[in-house]
């Protein structure tokens, strides 16, 4: 399961949701700006407050590394 930590506002989001579209990689998207829990929960994973926080099937990958996700979704 692939879950995108991300918020609307975030460019970097954006691309990560893109890209991994791009890939026919479904995710599940959850807001943490209207999401407090799932914020706290992507702390815990990430130790990061910023965004994106993804949650690739349990590697958890900070901000929108483009080489690690091809790696992934090969």
């Amino acid at each position: 399961m692939v879950i995108v930590y991300s918020t609307p506002s975030c460019p970097y989001c954006s691309m990560a949701k893109d890209f991994l579209r791009s890939k026919n990689v479904p995710f599940e998207d959850i807001d943490v700006s209207r999401n407090q829990q799932a914020a706290m929960e992507m702390i815990r994973k990430s130790g990061q407050s910023g965004v994106p926080v993804i949650d690739f099937n349990g590697e958890i990958i900070i901000g929108f590394d483009r080489s690690r996700l091809e790696r992934l979704t090969r």
